[in-house]
């Protein structure tokens, strides 16, 4: 027998996580100038970073060699000021995928389980997996959560529920009073994971206060991150607020300095640069309207999204997909999904927003005549 088939099984019948195609990777199998390439794929935001937050980097290069502060103390109170939290009530991830590993690693084991919605987050089954938890897939409905059915879907073994709003891939979303109900009927004795990665990109109309449910919800748990709205995916830097006792046990299992010196500066000078996230949500506002306008006229289905990303049907998804990497375009498939004919493109700046609309007529263009 070999090292890797002793492995638990639950391990080796993972699937990995596929990250969108790095403009690198295109440049060498297209042999084009990375210059060229427009990368609409990961939900990055297209103004990059606070300038606050670069200058934070720059100032605190001189320390690099030091290891960072290990409980965030800096950020920690910089997110409890903006946010009304105690610091107790915080955990520092690397990125919002490890505040994720680590509610899994934290509160599930084999033989219990975890409710997710169908076409959710990929993370929320891995995670699970690699716990050796049972995954109980919801099916959606009109590509979004079935709140209702998530509900009656948990039962003794269940421990924890994931729900992203908005969710990703589909952008679909659900209104505040929407899920403050479902957390009334959920078990006290089961976490509430509330993904809220793009909550930065609501329109106001859309905006809740779930921290205020905190004092009332013992058992929820509210996951955010500084890669998307923030600018700072290469820094990796996520965040949870959760009840005292739920926050512990997750520290305890963290690792020592998973955010490191340069991401945590950086978080906290763009967590007080709001004037740059008012500027990205708007610049995002009036990209859906120039992305979702085209789609219109090209005749394509897309999801309503609020989000920083359309998802839309292209027919013979992997074709167009194939055709757009051709153009030096790349957006993510999401077969993986459960949805093989769509597509899914993050907003860009106006210009690249219109490279891909011209980038998509002609692929699809091409795939129609073959």
């Amino acid at each position: 027998m070999s090292v890797a088939s002793r492995a638990p099984e639950y391990i080796r019948a993972i699937r990995p996580y596929q990250p969108g195609k790095p403009t690198s990777e295109l440049a060498r199998e297209m042999g084009m100038p990375e210059s060229g390439i427009v990368k609409l794929a990961s939900n990055e935001n297209p103004l990059g970073m606070s300038p606050a937050a670069r200058q934070a980097i720059v100032d605190a290069l001189a320390e690099v060699a030091r290891y960072p502060d290990g409980n965030g103390f800096a950020l920690k109170a910089a997110l409890s000021a903006r946010h009304g939290v105690r610091p107790e009530q915080i955990v520092l991830g690397n990125g919002s995928n490890d505040i994720l590993e680590l509610v899994a690693s934290s509160f599930l084991r084999p033989g219990d389980a975890a409710v997710f919605s169908q076409h959710a987050f990929a993370v929320y089954p891995l995670a699970t997996n690699a716990a050796g938890a049972r995954c109980v897939e919801v099916p959606a409905v009109a590509y979004g959560h079935d709140l209702d059915a998530m509900a009656e879907a948990i039962d003794c073994d269940t421990r924890v529920v994931f729900v992203a709003n908005p969710n990703n891939p589909t952008g679909t979303f659900l209104p505040g009073e929407t899920l403050e109900a479902f957390l009334q009927r959920v078990p006290a004795d089961v976490l509430v994971v509330l993904d809220e990665a793009y909550t930065e990109y609501l329109a106001p109309a859309q905006c809740y206060d779930a921290i205020a449910w905190l004092a009332r919800f013992p058992n929820l748990l509210i996951s955010r991150t500084f890669s998307k709205a923030y600018g700072l995916a290469g820094l990796r830097v996520g965040y949870a607020f959760a009840h005292p006792d739920v926050a512990d046990l997750m520290n305890r299992v963290r690792q020592p300095f998973n955010v490191s010196s340069l991401a945590l500066v950086a978080a906290e000078a763009a967590l007080g640069d709001q004037e740059f996230i008012a500027r990205s949500a708007d610049l995002n506002r009036r990209g859906m309207a120039q992305i979702s306008a085209a789609l219109d006229e090209l005749g394509l289905e897309w999801i309503p999204s609020a989000g920083n990303f359309l998802t839309f049907r292209a027919g013979k998804a992997a074709a167009v997909d194939a055709a757009l990497l051709r153009q030096g375009v790349i957006v993510r498939p999401i077969a993986g999904y459960g949805m093989p004919e769509w597509l899914r493109v993050t907003i860009g700046l106006p210009e690249e927003n219109l490279r891909f609309i011209d980038a998509l007529r002609a692929a699809l263009a091409e795939t129609r005549a073959g």
